[in-house]
């Protein structure tokens, strides 16, 4: 079986030619399909351990649901759609719920695994390949959007959240997981220079398209103020924001923060919205 360090040289190699393939998406979702179709092999052990887990646990420090509190009380028999499902583990703890829920994702290899978890677990719903940005399903589908990572930064928000408020019936709601606008000011621009710190390295003012020296990946990423006004225009009401603190003596994975940074600052926060109405006809 191919390493995941071959994988993405292969991934590299063929670049140009699978974006040709993909003409018809735009730039960021061919790049982020080869990102997460290199990454797969790398991320299935730890999609495994997620669908084995009794409880929910959110995020990079694993903070469980029962803190958090991220998921809405009544879950059974409710519809949900998970945008950007990676290996589906979201939408398998909600399924154990009692919840009617699919599952849709750029990577066919991600989704490779997240249907070989489920033949593992005998638990079946729908997975589907797709940009989040533009889904095939109906108006008025779902009565919950999640989504943890996934859509929440590997899509355009002005297009992905619009897209939501679409599939949501009045009332629904919209709940997200991501990184913090915190973390992103002040988290180097490549891993070799080390995880955030104290120093602000970028603008607030006009962040959105986040591109990094060291892969091909596109993030998106907004301030506060305009994710306000972009829930708001899409018909939403923001129930909540919860910025999440780093348990004491937490450890993560990932390279771009340490648990004593996010002791002080938020690494990652969750944005919780309810559909109230029709979207406005606001120019951005």
């Amino acid at each position: 079986m191919p390493t995941v360090s071959s994988l993405s040289v292969a991934a590299s190699r063929h670049y140009d030619g699978l974006v040709s393939a993909h003409a018809d998406l735009p730039d960021y979702v061919a790049r982020n399909r080869l990102h997460w179709d290199a990454l797969a092999q790398e991320y299935a052990e730890a999609g495994a351990r997620h669908w084995a887990q009794s409880e929910p646990t959110w995020g990079i420090w694993g903070v469980p649901e029962s803190e958090l509190h991220l998921l809405p009380d009544a879950i059974n028999g409710r519809d949900v759609i998970e945008l950007g499902c990676g290996t589906a583990y979201v939408s398998a703890w909600l399924a154990r719920r009692g919840a009617r829920t699919t599952g849709i994702d750029n990577s066919p290899a991600q989704l490779e695994t997240a249907r070989l978890l489920q033949r593992e677990d005998r638990l079946e719903f729908p997975l589907y390949l797709g940009n989040a940005e533009r889904t095939p399903f109906a108006d008025a589908s779902y009565d919950i959007a999640i989504s943890e990572y996934g859509a929440a930064i590997w899509c355009d928000p002005y297009l992905w959240v619009p897209e939501a408020a679409r599939l949501l019936r009045s009332g629904g709601e919209l709940i997200f997981l991501a990184n913090s606008v915190i973390q992103m000011l002040t988290v180097p621009d490549t891993l070799v220079e080390g995880p955030s710190t104290d120093r602000l390295r970028r603008d607030q003012f006009g962040m959105h398209r986040f591109e990094w020296p060291d892969d091909d990946s596109v993030e998106f990423h907004i301030s506060h103020g305009d994710w306000i006004r972009l829930l708001r225009r899409s018909g939403f009401e923001v129930i909540d924001l919860i910025e999440i603190q780093a348990p004491r003596g937490a450890k993560t994975r990932y390279e771009f923060t340490r648990g004593e940074w996010g002791r002080r600052w938020p690494a990652e926060e969750v944005w919780k919205a309810r559909k109230v109405g029709r979207p406005r006809r606001t120019v951005i």
